[in-house]
């Protein structure tokens, strides 16, 4: 039974509620999925990070034994 405002408006309301909340669903799972992307890329950016520290002390901790080894003894 239509109210006041018409068939349309009682048509929106029927239709248009759904709609919204799919369109909810999909902003929040687009939110959430954009959050994971953002935490894993963080992640992959530390892990980096503290790959190439890890492989520069490395470096510097052999040339530092190389200089060491060749160095003339006293």
């Amino acid at each position: 039974m239509a109210n006041n405002n018409g068939v349309f408006s009682d048509l929106f309301n029927a239709v248009g509620a759904p709609i919204q909340n799919v369109a909810d669903f999909a902003g929040n799972t687009f939110g959430a999925l954009f959050s994971v992307a953002e935490s894993c890329t963080n992640l992959c950016a530390t892990v980096l990070t503290n790959t190439v520290n890890t492989t520069t002390q490395l470096v510097q901790g052999v040339a530092d034994a190389v200089t060491k080894a060749i160095a003339p003894k006293q």
